[in-house]
């Protein structure tokens, strides 16, 4: 198959791609080094867009198909064939909002009552604040003495005597986390937004070829079997990108600080993975951390670009504790920049870069409106993991382990640059039903939940989690499998 751009763009579309989502997947396959021929092995079914003026159902097929693509090249080393993938578009865009449904229970809130946007004296500010030390963080900013006594009502009547940025600033500077909605123009030409939009959508580098070999060989119904996926991340791209990746059976060990819980989010990201907590401040937590890092071929974390150099598990660090290593971190607004260790989330980065500004605008809304999943948090994602999977090929070929670094920021940008059109609501996503569901009920800690069925089909390597949904914590920091 020839890698001319426009035949390339014939081939994508044939395969079920829209014009967005194949522009989209060109991008992503290019920043993975994948060849581009790969396209021609996969298909994408169904017709649903979900309502946005982005190409927000483009964006959840892309990203999907190129995590997809990953594995079925992993898995075609041992098949010697290509392997036939499979995107429901209509799953995909499912799978961007939730995944699961409980059956006579319901999930806790997703968000704090503070949480959400509020109208400035000369804009709109979104206040992040579900985590209590970030709810703390926001409340001292606006000058509350007694944070518990505090109501939405009193947050929004002070907000509206404030400037936007004066008190971005401010939450900012408390270790909170918020962000001023900006215009795309706005971000276009705010240093951060220039520093980002510098920044590869993915970037990879390789290191030194490893003299240890890797006990591990790829099976073809189970393509990550073996691999050990060491697990530092937070709400929610990075548990995204573990979770696909247990799905074609690497032993994912998250580990979690000792006080840290996200009730909203575990049923939705943690099947397929053992849960652990340590304590990395202290001497007895960073070792058993050292020892599980020694052992791990993949370690994806999500700590803001300094935290793991301050706890003195840097780079560095972890390249001389395991010199193969797949290293995949992701951060909120770029690895560059003044805003390089920012605290944020996707709601935010959707505000910061003007995605928030554009929905308001064009759809004539009174309030800020973003996109209608958190759609950066899901692609970067997936995006990671397909990082992971050429990782551990490149390791496969060349025996050198890699370190990849994504950003929400950089997706956003990668979306927003095919520029916002009309709302998408010719054939609006449907809600699920009963086809769309795994045969099985999850059995789950907190009770039966139905899981809807992957987005994605790799052809002779059926993706499945072992392990049901369960609470952050609730298990022993150590590897099961033996390599050795």
């Amino acid at each position: 198959m020839t890698t001319d751009a426009a035949t390339d763009k014939l081939d994508l579309e044939h395969a079920g791609f829209k014009e967005e989502g194949a522009a989209m997947l060109r991008e992503i396959l290019s920043s993975l080094d994948l060849p581009v021929d790969a396209s021609a092995d996969i298909q994408v079914t169904g017709a649903g867009e979900l309502p946005s003026v982005f190409a927000v159902t483009d964006l959840a097929t892309a990203s999907i198909g190129a995590a997809s693509l990953a594995v079925g090249t992993l898995r075609s080393r041992r098949t010697g064939a290509p392997s036939r993938i499979r995107i429901d578009r209509e799953l995909a865009s499912l799978w961007f909002d939730r995944s699961i449904y409980p059956v006579g229970w319901n999930l806790p809130p997703v968000r704090d009552p503070i949480a959400g946007d509020y109208a400035t004296s000369d804009g709109w500010i979104r206040l992040h604040t579900n985590a209590p030390l970030h709810r703390q963080a926001a409340l001292r900013a606006l000058g509350f003495a007694q944070p518990e006594a505090v109501t939405r009502e009193m947050v929004a009547a002070r907000v509206r005597e404030t400037r936007a940025r004066e008190l971005e600033a401010r939450v900012i500077a408390e270790g909170g986390c918020a962000a001023e909605m900006r215009s795309q123009e706005a971000w276009a030409n705010h240093p951060q937004g220039q520093a980002v939009q510098a920044e590869p959508l993915l970037a990879i580098h390789s290191f030194e070829k490893t003299s240890k070999p890797v006990p591990w060989v790829p099976q073809a119904d189970r393509p990550l079997a073996g691999v050990r996926v060491l697990d530092l991340t937070r709400i929610l791209a990075g548990p995204i990108a573990t979770r696909f990746l247990a799905s074609f059976g690497a032993e994912v060990l998250r580990i979690d600080p000792i006080d840290w819980d996200e009730p909203a989010a575990a049923p939705e990201v943690t099947p397929g993975k053992r849960r652990a907590r340590l304590d990395l401040r202290s001497p007895d937590g960073r070792c058993a951390f050292e020892s599980l890092l020694r052992q791990a071929d993949v370690l994806v974390h999500g700590y803001r670009s300094d935290a793991l150099e301050r706890l003195g598990l840097g780079e560095a660090r972890r390249r001389e504790l395991n010199p193969g290593l797949v290293d995949a971190c992701l951060d909120a607004y770029g690895w560059t920049g003044e805003w390089r260790t920012r605290r944020g989330f996707d709601s935010l980065v959707q505000m910061s870069s003007g995605i928030a500004h554009a929905g308001m605008e064009i759809l004539g809304k009174p309030i800020p409106t973003p996109l209608p999943v958190q759609a950066l948090d899901h692609a970067t994602g997936y995006m990671l993991a397909a990082a992971v999977v050429r990782g551990l090929v490149r390791r496969l070929d060349e025996g050198r382990g890699s370190s990849t670094r994504a950003s929400l920021a950089r997706t956003a940008a990668m979306l927003t640059t095919l520029g916002p059109s009309r709302l998408r609501e010719a054939a609006l996503v449907r809600q699920a039903h009963e086809g769309d569901f795994l045969a099985s009920i999850e059995q789950t800690v907190w009770g039966p939940a139905r899981r809807l069925r992957p987005p994605y089909d790799i052809e002779g390597a059926p993706a499945c989690w072992t392990l049901a949904a369960g609470n952050l914590g609730d298990g022993d920091p150590v590897w099961l499998s033996d390599r050795e």
